[in-house]
């Protein structure tokens, strides 16, 4: 896990001193080591700052092919590195370093662009073809690791994060067509960013630029076979035999480090799974972290320290108030480059944090199993829209999640999604009811600016929907739409990437292996979903290995206790306090008035209504909180 920025110049003109600038603006990604790399004729620049996973005495980058034409460098893991070192060594490749990287490096000289099809693991990486006088970048098939751009005139830049692209001269301003879609969705762009002039590169896809310009293309993709193409589910204890044997090669692999590794465990089945797999390859007890809160109905403390004992763990609690997390909300937003409607984005920073002050540079956590597997339970009422009995069962369980993953009230306009998917996914109904609440709060001149534009249309636009979703199971449809959405960028890229390597804690996902992925998406929906049981294969697949009571344990999403909620000092002061303030007076966006209005209002709110009237107040608050720490 690293930080990487290149410039490239087709006219030439790179110099050190600014790369320089820009890695000093990424070393909380890499503390470990720098390196910069300028070719000959100062086209192109590469630069690198180290965070030591594996060879921590060697492995510098930037790192050459043994001619010196091919120079790259990379964030991440790439696993199963020493089985291709082997086979690229058979063909004669020479080797330098002992680390994993090097290896993509060799790979490009023996496939080209085609390399991408051989790394396995969370990366992206960018590499100086002398050769064929291109720079390429890549990023991972799901987007664990971050990669942002930059086009301007003469010249490009590539970085991990935007932070490095200001430090290299871009101007710090909101791109505000893309703020349009998270006020309205939430979420952003596949490509965009908070960022006025930088992009984001979409999971599983590479970019080459060269003297013809710059070009964008997927070397992967998710993809959901029709039910007809499905595996039989005759044999279902077979089915799940098969997946925990991937599941296991894939913890397996994210297991190899020289440095010490930790986990996360909620005591829920994603993370304890890991864990449970993890404990049959270590040579010790592993030792796990856990966040708890000063609120009834989200603390995981006893449930995740029941299963740490079952497992024989070395666990730390990590018990937070809510005068913690607001303290920290500001700096998470620094840091991740993102917002967030809830105060799990300060309850992950501040987890991260804990882990390295511990010692722990690596942690294994079990996100993306419920994309994967069909695990939220806004796919399970995508499911059961027919079974109102089923529905109801569903919503009694989960009224924490009104406004986040559950509509509630009314919404945007939806009628995008019925033309172009024959349905409206749930979480996109409740991204359309957050969507209407926060309209009520914006300026009117900024939303007379987008008057005739439909949110919904332009998200579902951004996708392939008749390559990648016609003829897939409406669940399917859905989860493919959240994973390159909701998981790509803001569960992994602002929750995850942005919290952990604020602290230098390299995050490894084990669901998010693609030859894992690779037998899951041909299990059938109905397996997945097995009466009312969701992640059934995996359930199965645990049984013997986890307690009766984490196999039966129902799926609660990570979420902290909403701070408009709480009336005690440090939370409700903190979100009145900071939509006063000067940011707010100042913002393109939001109506200070409306907003105040709305804050005045919480206390006369039922439970249920402060419930849905938490995640756009909060996205609200971060933004404020963005423009004050980045000058927007």
């Amino acid at each position: 896990m690293c930080g990487i920025v290149a410039e490239y110049r087709p006219g030439g003109g790179v110099e050190e001193a600014p790369l320089r600038r820009a890695l000093d603006a990424l070393r909380h990604r890499g503390p470990d080591g720098e390196g910069a790399w300028l070719s000959p004729d100062r086209r192109v620049g590469l630069g690198h700052v180290r965070l030591a996973i594996l060879d921590p005495a060697g492995s510098p980058q930037p790192i050459a092919s043994e001619d010196g034409q091919v120079v790259a460098c990379v964030n991440g893991e790439l696993y199963d590195h020493e089985r291709i070192r082997r086979d690229l060594q058979l063909r004669g490749h020479r080797f330098r370093t002992g680390g994993d990287s090097e290896v993509a490096v060799h790979l490009y000289e023996e496939h080209g662009l085609g390399f991408l099809d051989h790394l396995r693991g969370e990366f992206a990486v960018v590499l100086w073809d002398g050769h064929s006088r291109r720079l390429v970048a890549a990023r991972d098939r799901f987007g664990v690791k971050p990669l942002c751009w930059h086009e301007g005139p003469g010249r490009l830049l590539v970085a991990s994060e935007a932070k490095a692209l200001f430090a290299l001269g871009v101007r710090p301003a909101w791109d505000e067509d893309a703020f349009f879609q998270v006020a309205s969705m939430q979420y952003l762009p596949p490509e965009g960013t908070l960022f006025a002039g930088v992009r984001q590169l979409r999971p599983g896809h590479y970019l080459v630029a060269a003297d013809g310009g710059v070009s964008i293309a997927p070397y992967w993709d998710m993809d959901y076979p029709p039910e007809e193409d499905k595996l039989a589910d005759a044999d279902p204890d077979g089915l799940a035999g098969r997946l925990r044997e991937e599941l296991d090669e894939a913890v397996r692999l994210r297991l190899r480090a020289d440095v010490p590794v930790a986990f996360h465990l909620s005591g829920g089945l994603d993370s304890s799974t890991v864990v449970a797999l993890a404990s049959r390859h270590l040579a010790r007890p592993p030792t796990c972290f856990t966040v708890g809160f000063d609120a009834p109905g989200y603390d995981e403390l006893a449930r995740a320290g029941e299963t740490a004992e079952h497992l024989g763990a070395d666990w730390r609690p990590l018990p937070l108030s809510r005068a913690e997390l607001c303290a920290a909300l500001a700096d998470a937003v620094w840091f991740s480059e993102g917002l967030a409607i809830n105060g799990h984005l300060p309850a992950k920073y501040l987890l991260a944090r804990e882990i390295r002050n511990a010692g722990f540079p690596v942690v294994l956590s079990g996100e993306g199993a419920d994309e994967v597997l069909a695990g939220y339970a806004h796919l399970r009422r995508d499911l059961w829209q027919a079974s109102p009995a089923k529905l109801a069962r569903l919503h009694a369980g989960h009224g924490m999640l009104a406004g986040m993953h559950f509509p509630e009230g009314d919404t945007l306009p939806l009628d995008a999604a019925r033309k172009r998917l024959g349905f409206v996914p749930t979480f996109l109904q409740a991204k359309a009811s957050l969507g209407l609440r926060l309209h009520s709060l914006l300026r009117d001149d900024f939303r007379r600016r987008f008057a005739g534009r439909d949110a919904l249309e332009t998200f579902l636009a951004a996708f392939d929907v008749p390559g990648r979703l016609a003829g897939r199971h409406p669940v399917e449809q859905a989860g493919y739409l959240w994973t390159r959405s909701a998981l790509a960028n803001y569960i992994l890229r602002t929750l995850g990437d942005g919290t952990e390597m604020a602290h230098a804690v390299e995050g490894r996902l084990p669901f998010l292996d693609h030859h894992f992925f690779a037998l899951a998406s041909r299990l059938p929906v109905g397996l997945k979903v097995k009466g009312e049981v969701e992640k059934w294969p995996l359930r199965r697949a645990m049984a013997g290995l986890l307690p009766e009571a984490v196999l039966g344990r129902p799926k609660m999403p990570f979420t902290a206790p909403p701070l408009s909620l709480f009336d005690g000092p440090g939370s409700f002061e903190l979100l009145a306090d900071t939509l006063g303030s000067g940011a707010l007076a100042d913002s393109p966006f939001f109506e200070p008035a409306r907003l105040r209005g709305a804050v005045d209002q919480l206390g006369e709110m039922t439970g249920q209504e402060r419930l849905a009237w938490d995640p756009p107040l909060m996205l609200a608050l971060t933004a404020c909180l963005a423009q004050e720490r980045f000058g927007l």
